[in-house]
């Protein structure tokens, strides 16, 4: 059985954050990365580990934070980046919701392949969201 500290372990080991030059190459290199990690075997486990948590009390609700902590920091790492590059960002809470979102509820129901292929158009369609940036 996972415990929290594999989770956490798992997330960090096996979702490296890209540094292209580029948000769109990041975001589309760390969506692929995220799609072949969440569609193997342990990746269905930590997210279910990460559900059952949830409503396992205190404890469980601190290690559910820290994964999404953690996820949360590998985003804005990339998103201060592309900031600091004079490029138009999506929010974190964006990327979230247009981009991890999607491929989670994927794999948790089976509602459909997480191919690099469809992380690749959740990237382009959520990119085509983002309004420019104010100068």
């Amino acid at each position: 059985m996972l415990s929290a500290e594999v989770a956490l372990g798992w997330l960090t080991s096996t979702s490296p954050i890209p540094d292209t030059g580029n948000l769109t190459e990041d975001l589309r290199a760390y969506a692929a990365g995220v799609a072949r990690d969440v569609s193997g075997p342990d990746g269905v486990a930590v997210l279910r580990l990460m559900i059952t948590l949830s409503s396992a009390g205190d404890a469980g609700l601190r290690a559910r934070d820290a994964f999404l902590t953690e996820r949360g920091r590998q985003i804005q790492s990339m998103l201060d980046r592309a900031h600091a590059r004079g490029e138009r960002a999506p929010s974190a809470l964006d990327v979230l919701d247009h981009l991890l979102a999607p491929m989670y509820i994927r794999v948790l129901f089976g509602a459909g392949p997480v191919t690099t292929d469809y992380a690749h158009e959740l990237v382009a369609t959520l990119l085509s969201h983002t309004p420019a940036r104010a100068n």
